[in-house]
């Protein structure tokens, strides 16, 4: 098999046929977007055109100097359950290939790690808003987000250990830091599913609301991000996450480098001599 024939290849045309049906809707509001996850009968499984067709939207979003804040959410009932099986399938098969593992490593890594970093490395901030059932690569992107938000109707499904798999796409990072070592590997083990209410009491999730609120509760979040100045928050998304792997004094020292640039704003100058009038 030559590499045109490659699994990775064949996904990524699949996923970019002109003719694939939609499988992601973004909503424009102003200066933010709600993204969709769209295969509500496969509770937006992550088929190849899902994947491609979320990469692309989040590309053109995080290139839209007017878009402050985007909402990824799912088609009801779920927001994602994750892998799709009959890819993974497709995969088992090649391991003979002369790339064996390698081939679906191109997946894993530009595609679905490739939407991971979009989301982190972005100065936008991103928001998940689970209204059902989050698995897998899904529940990592979840993670990923700035802010999580969910649904009375949420379950976290950490399904990776029972299919002999580890955790994906950032999920080890993510657990470790909520939840401690020693915390994570409990979830692993347990594989149990977890409530909205006790994802929040874990650290999982800031926020559960009824599920007819979802997406309104997550609009005020975005309206928190338009009521600050564009600067501050484009500056403290990667402050915040560079300090998570900080210690104090590396913390210290990007905090200090970083809060000169905002006295020259104007914002900064206007609420100065309003405070001060």
């Amino acid at each position: 098999m030559n590499d045109k024939d490659s699994l990775y290849r064949t996904m990524v045309a699949g996923g970019d046929d002109p003719d694939a049906p939609v499988r992601v809707r973004v909503e424009h509001r102003g200066d933010r977007a709600v993204v969709t996850l769209d295969e509500p009968r496969r509770l937006n499984v992550l088929s190849a055109p899902l994947v491609r067709q979320l990469r692309r939207a989040l590309v053109d979003l995080d290139a839209d100097p007017d878009v402050r804040s985007v909402v990824i959410t799912g088609a009801d009932p779920g927001f994602s359950a994750g892998g799709d099986l009959k890819m993974m399938d497709a995969a088992i098969k090649q391991l003979d290939a002369p790339e064996g593992a390698a081939d679906i490593w191109r997946w894993i890594r530009r595609e679905f790690g490739g939407v991971a970093r979009l989301i982190a490395g972005s100065d936008t901030i991103f928001v998940a808003a689970l209204n059902g059932a989050a698995a897998g690569v899904g529940l990592a992107w979840a993670l990923t987000c700035d802010l999580v938000i969910a649904s009375e109707r949420a379950v976290i499904v950490p399904a990776f250990g029972r299919l002999g798999l580890i955790p994906e796409v950032g999920t080890s990072w993510a657990l470790t830091r909520r939840l401690g070592y020693q915390g994570a590997l409990a979830y692993y083990l347990r594989g149990e599913h977890i409530d909205a209410r006790e994802a929040q009491r874990l650290g999982l999730v800031q926020e559960v609301v009824a599920h007819d609120r979802l997406l309104a509760v997550a609009d005020e979040w975005c309206a928190r991000v338009s009521a600050m100045p564009p600067h501050a928050v484009a500056m403290t998304k990667p402050l915040l996450r560079a300090a998570a792997d900080a210690d104090w004094a590396d913390a210290l020292t990007l905090e200090e480098f970083a809060e000169p640039s905002c006295f020259t704003t104007g914002a900064f100058a206007d609420s100065v001599r309003t405070m001060l009038s």
